[in-house]
């Protein structure tokens, strides 16, 4: 794992598999986000000017995972919006499952600034993981492009 990023892609055949890192599980989806948006474009070169926010439900964690990443990509692609940073405000675990609520921020998208490299179809259950260690959790999920 690189330190800097918070995450790595895998190696898989046909779509892109990422491990994405933090010290909670909030830090991990966080910079699952961040991966997921560098398989788009050069997240370095996106402004997070523009604020927003997602709040996604789920009934356990792995659905969470999905929800959260489904939630900024169909987001993303309705309001031409490309995202940077990402700040998880609360992730709770409710009497119905959990909850996740975050702060989004990026720019519109400009072909002239940001690079297009692979459009992103949708988030996958196939493989996925959590695997929680007392100062580290992982979360693996594959991207279909």
């Amino acid at each position: 794992m690189s330190a800097k990023t918070g995450f790595r892609f895998l190696e898989h055949t046909a779509d892109i598999y990422i491990a994405a890192y933090g010290k909670n599980l909030a830090e991990a989806f966080e910079n699952a986000a961040v991966a997921m948006f560098e398989v788009m474009t050069e997240t370095a070169k996106v402004n997070p000017q523009i604020e927003d926010y997602v709040e996604v439900k789920a009934e356990d964690e792995y659905a969470l995972l999905y929800s959260w990443l489904e939630a900024l990509l169909v987001k993303s692609e309705i309001n031409e919006m490309l995202y940077s940073r990402f700040e998880i405000s609360e992730l709770t675990r409710t009497a119905e499952g959990f909850t996740l609520k975050a702060k989004i921020c990026g720019e519109k998208f400009n072909p002239k600034k940001h690079p297009q490299k692979v459009g992103v179809k949708a988030v996958t259950y196939h493989q996925m993981e959590i695997i929680k260690k007392p100062d580290e959790t992982t979360v693996k999920f594959i991207l279909d492009i």
